[in-house]
């Protein structure tokens, strides 16, 4: 599996972490620690990729990296 990047931030509106996969198109997880965030975006990832060879769709290259600090 190609090494996605993962963005995770705090949300004050749905109180609680979001992870989200910017090379897969809406590929995102939500959980009350910035740690199960990435542990359920990993799963959501799989479950991405899985989805879309079964239905013959194209799997996006891991392209996105996020603006040196």
């Amino acid at each position: 599996m190609p090494a996605y990047h993962i963005n995770v931030f705090y949300s004050q509106e749905d109180d609680g972490w979001i992870a989200d996969v910017p090379d897969l198109r809406y590929c995102s997880a939500f959980a009350k620690t910035p740690e199960e965030a990435v542990a359920e975006v990993q799963k959501a990832i799989e479950a991405w990729l899985e989805a879309a060879k079964s239905e013959g769709r194209p799997i996006p290259a891991a392209n996105y990296r996020s603006a040196p600090a």
